[in-house]
């Protein structure tokens, strides 16, 4: 997200703009203040507009604060493992992420730590996972488009990891990722060496979020916001086809897949960059007013 991007809502699809309906609330307003109601500006949901890049790198390491905290209260943190990156709006060769053994319930924005490619610490004085810049220096170096990285031990997505195969449109959301995430089936062990961030990389391709087999999941976005979005509702697709598949009595071949056609214009309402960044927004005002302190 650039310090000037500001583009509005996509949607003339998503939102309604001022009626011509002339109207006075009895008992509600005056006659006055009816017609000052027709004429006030409608808020439409923009990217934010930053004045330097101190306030931008400011919001973004907020907006990966409340992303770790969001993660804990949906029970998807797993020990040390797991870990989120983003690209310094000023030195976009280096990257904030959290530190090695914090847990994601205490993360705040000043605890992340600033990276080189090779895992050295630019700025903060804690170390970090050696599996994380495996994996996210490789990802960040192959999308340089990908502002934002998420990886995490969620329990519906490294479930859903170990049947090999991708996502199926079975609902709307599921849409989101139709031909726009990607499998990597060749499980390593921990992600320790070069070789495997570059395999790693490869498989991701051009996708938004990647299944690692027998791992978990892997999301990118052009925002903080976007690539978090994507894992959420990664993580509640595996969990809903999981479910759909036990409840059939052949497995995934009892489900109703969704339209190839109608799969990618859903996916196009729902699954691009700024679908990705404003679902996130009702999520970031919920924590930040549930634990404040995120923002330290």
């Amino acid at each position: 997200m650039s310090v000037s991007e500001n583009t509005p809502m996509a949607a003339d699809r998503s939102v309604f703009l001022r009626s011509k309906i002339k109207i006075i609330l009895t008992g509600s307003e005056t006659k006055e203040e009816a017609e000052a109601a027709l004429r006030a500006p409608i808020n439409i949901p923009r990217y934010p507009h930053f004045n330097d890049v101190h306030e931008q790198r400011v919001h973004m390491k907020q907006k990966l604060a409340a992303g770790f905290r969001l993660f804990a209260k949906f029970g998807w943190d797993e020990g040390v493992a797991g870990h989120m990156t983003f690209r310094d709006p000023e030195y976009p060769e280096l990257y904030w992420v959290n530190y090695f053994g914090q847990s994601f319930s205490q993360v705040r924005a000043s605890d992340l730590v600033l990276c080189d490619h090779s895992g050295a610490i630019v700025r903060g004085n804690y170390t970090v996972n050696k599996a994380a810049f495996v994996i996210h220096s490789a990802i960040h170096e192959g999308r340089p488009d990908a502002v934002c990285a998420v990886h995490s031990h969620s329990m519906y997505g490294k479930t859903f990891s170990t049947l090999g195969r991708k996502l199926l449109p079975i609902t709307q959301d599921s849409c989101a990722f139709y031909e726009d995430h990607s499998l990597y089936d060749d499980f390593g062990g921990v992600v320790y060496t070069p070789e495997e961030g570059e395999h790693l990389k490869s498989a991701l391709g051009q996708s938004k979020a990647m299944i690692l087999k027998n791992h978990g999941l892997l999301t990118v976005g052009s925002s903080v916001d976007e690539a978090i979005w994507w894992f959420i509702s990664m993580e509640r697709c595996c969990m809903s086809q999981l479910i759909a598949e036990a409840a059939c009595t052949n497995g995934f071949e009892g489900l109703q897949l969704i339209d190839h056609e109608v799969a990618l214009g859903t996916r196009g309402n729902v699954g691009d960059k700024q679908a990705g960044f404003f679902q996130f927004q009702p999520m970031f005002a919920q924590i930040v007013k549930e634990q404040p302190d995120l923002l330290e």
